[in-house]
């Protein structure tokens, strides 16, 4: 059997080529060396098998993809854009932020700490409910798009097939689904995606970490078509994580998540957060900051065209008046919005809108200290 064609290497101005990271469905991802500023990013590329009749529909959801994730990139939790462009070849790519591994491959087989499993649900719901304030649905949430910074912390990545909310030019007849991550509306074809859907894949995620398979997976292989995966998760029967000691809890959590009618599952992705963090503070663990980007900093998805490049007008006001400042501060202190949404944690203007409370200590730290040296303090 003769052996596959390696894949073309793009010519990117700016960028070397170093090796291959791999292949989805329309597009590789190469590792390659940004020449300034210096530094690794992955660039993913649309396929030169992609290019054919529906040429124009795959670039324009490459596109969607871009503009999407450079929307929502200032998150700490979600893969960061460098750049989007077209290669001297004539591909669209978009260089991002390189992430050495995925949570779906080093967990498959090898389940990870509860408290591990945990602090990744708390910042991927901080990170998808920025998206849906956005309005922005994933639609994909799955193990294998949790991927791990150099730092080793979880971010979300491939918002190829997301959803604009509400956008007066959306038209989605399309079902976006990765069984068996995908909500029982889903794969019935009823939705093709909501904030409850995306509950639900969240929560088959966290089971796969902490399983080290998918919730409706069996150990017989030859169980888990395709037709015998959806037919148990429509009927959706929650299995406890198996060998296990002392993860009732957590079981419970998941159950709720894991509801078979979307209305009994967690209302937002902010309460799916607030509750793992009340099992990290059950189980003793640090309790992870629930990052959410202020609404006021974040440009909704549908007031920006669809299919079109070019100048567009910016949703984003070019200064913030003293008034318009003031106001969010005693928001800020109130713990709610302009628009009077209860927050999950403070929000600072000076981190543009991350919500942080880390941050701000040690910012005051900072100052205290700094304070202190000037009246003499040190000696």
């Amino acid at each position: 059997m003769a052996e596959r064609a390696a894949p073309p290497r793009p010519v990117i101005p700016g960028f070397t080529y170093v090796r291959p990271l791999g292949r989805g469905g329309f597009a590789q991802v190469h590792l390659y060396e940004q020449d300034m500023p210096r530094r690794v990013v992955a660039v993913k590329v649309l396929s030169g098998e992609a290019i054919g009749p529906d040429e124009a529909e795959l670039r324009a959801v490459f596109e969607r993809e871009a503009d999407v994730m450079a929307r929502l990139s200032s998150h700490p939790s979600i893969v960061s854009i460098h750049q989007a462009s077209i290669s001297l070849d004539g591909h669209p790519y978009i260089a991002m932020e390189f992430c050495p591994a995925s949570m779906g491959a080093l967990t498959k087989g090898r389940p990870a700490a509860l408290r591990d499993v945990l602090d990744a649900g708390v910042r991927m719901a901080g990170a998808l409910e920025t998206a849906h304030r956005a309005g922005v649905l994933h639609r994909d949430i799955k193990p294998s798009n949790v991927l791990l910074t150099t730092l080793g912390r979880p971010a979300l990545a491939d918002f190829g097939i997301a959803q604009v909310v509400n956008h007066p030019d959306h038209v989605d007849d399309e079902v976006a689904m990765s069984i068996p991550w995908s909500a029982p509306e889903v794969v019935r074809l009823q939705s093709t995606g909501s904030t409850a859907s995306e509950v639900w894949s969240l929560g088959a995620t966290l089971y796969s970490f902490a399983a080290g398979q998918a919730p409706f997976e069996m150990p017989d292989r030859t169980q888990n078509t395709r037709s015998k995966l959806i037919e148990r998760i429509v009927k959706a029967p929650y299995r406890p994580i198996p060998g296990v000691e002392g993860y009732e809890a957590f079981d419970q959590l998941l159950t709720r998540a894991l509801r078979k009618d979307p209305a009994e599952r967690f209302t937002s992705m902010s309460e799916f957060g607030e509750a793992l963090q009340g099992l990290q503070r059950y189980y003793g663990y640090d309790v992870t900051p629930l990052e959410i980007v202020a609404e006021a900093w974040l440009p909704r998805a549908e007031t920006l065209p669809v299919g079109t490049r070019g100048p567009v007008m910016s949703a984003v006001p070019g200064r913030v008046s003293r008034s318009e400042a003031r106001a969010a501060m005693l928001a800020d202190r109130n713990g709610t919005d302009s628009d009077g949404v209860l927050l999950d944690r403070p929000t600072s203007p000076m981190k543009a809108g991350i919500i942080g409370a880390g941050s701000a200590i040690a910012i005051l730290g900072g100052i205290g200290l700094l304070i202190w040296a000037l009246v003499g303090g040190g000696g």
